[in-house]
């Protein structure tokens, strides 16, 4: 076995969710197992040779329940262990996934190790659960290194059903299949078949190798999101749109980046613009992005003062903005940064 490989040390982080579930015999409830004793379940992981050390939650969360303040505490777990791992693997649940690996991606600038989410659709004590082979792809995947030692993969990640996705790219599009998450506009880092095969030429690689990343936890949550759909009504779009307690709002529009060109909508647009709120437009589409330059409805928005969000994911937009609007109260700045590629978050 390579060298680089046996000498891999990994931190398994539970946060909560259905991977970390074993059926109780006597009540055949779910109830979650220590994961100090994760050897137990999936023995195949001591194959690898690998130090893996674990942690958990305590309270462990469910994903429903994920809040700001878990990223904040997930965050600045993995920094402060930083040094004492080549890699991360968190265990979480799936529904809020997403979110939370999109998040980390931009609290953690400047990433020389992987961190890589993982979960399940059934329990890791079942027969046929995914949890095993999803976990033992992400264990594999994390402790990889390239021909300098570097880790192969030091972004934050997404391994599901043998696909390895860039974390702020991801979205789940089904509730009960193995196959639950889908990057539609940026192919994957890497797929496990036989082989793990990399896509090298895609994987975002530090500046410098030799600094710890940049830990940010200033979080700003007053953002909102409107839907847009038919028979949206004044009421609900004002009440979205200009809130006191809002600063952002993510649009969710029509194709690549269309809305209601009625006065009432548009009117409001330019009220909340106005107010000096950050207005974001985001497709509703799980593929595509915005162009709010080909059609009519959509250049009407770019001129009321919406900006793009080009292909970003909503989970993606709204981790961005948390952590700009932390960074700065400035929201003229915050806009100009989220015209950025910053983590890979968008194709620009």
């Amino acid at each position: 076995m390579d060298n680089t490989k046996t000498k891999a040390s990994l931190l398994l982080i539970y946060t909560g969710g259905t991977i970390g579930m074993k059926q109780d015999p006597t009540d055949l409830t779910l109830k979650p197992f220590n994961f100090g004793q994760i050897l137990e379940e999936v023995p195949e992981l001591a194959k690898f040779a690998y130090r893996i050390d674990s942690c958990s939650f305590d309270p462990i969360i469910d994903s429903s329940d994920i809040e700001p303040s878990s990223w904040q505490a997930l965050a600045r777990l993995i920094y402060g262990r930083y040094d004492d791992y080549d890699g991360f693997i968190v265990l979480h649940g799936t529904d809020t996934m997403s979110y939370s690996a999109s998040a980390l991606s931009f609290m953690l600038e400047g990433l020389t190790k992987p961190v890589i989410f993982t979960g399940s659709q059934l329990p890791i004590g079942v027969p046929r659960t995914d949890g095993k082979e999803n976990l033992i792809s992400a264990v594999e995947i994390a402790a990889e290194k390239d021909g300098e030692g570097h880790a192969r993969v030091p972004e934050v990640c997404i391994c599901f059903d043998n696909m390895l996705m860039r974390g702020n790219r991801t979205t789940k599009v089904h509730a009960d299949n193995f196959r639950a998450f889908r990057s539609e506009n940026c192919p994957p880092l890497a797929e496990a078949g036989i082989h793990i095969r990399y896509n090298d030429a895609l994987i975002r690689k530090p500046a410098d190798w030799n600094r710890r990343p940049a830990l940010h936890t200033e979080l700003d949550t007053r953002v909102s999101i409107l839907k847009i759909h038919p028979g949206i009504t004044p009421q609900v779009v004002q009440d979205i749109l200009c809130g006191s307690d809002t600063r952002a709002v993510i649009l969710e529009t029509y194709g690549s980046g269309n809305a209601p060109s009625k006065p009432w909508f548009l009117d409001l647009i330019r009220r909340a613009a106005d107010m000096g709120k950050i207005l974001l437009n985001v497709t509703q589409c799980l593929a595509g992005s915005v162009d709010m330059d080909i059609y009519a409805n959509g250049k009407a928005l770019k001129e009321a003062g919406v900006e793009s969000g080009f292909d970003s994911t909503t989970e993606s937009a709204l981790g961005k903005l948390f952590c700009l609007m932390g960074e700065t109260p400035d929201n003229a700045e915050v806009k100009k940064l989220m015209r950025l590629n910053l983590r890979g978050e968008i194709s620009k």
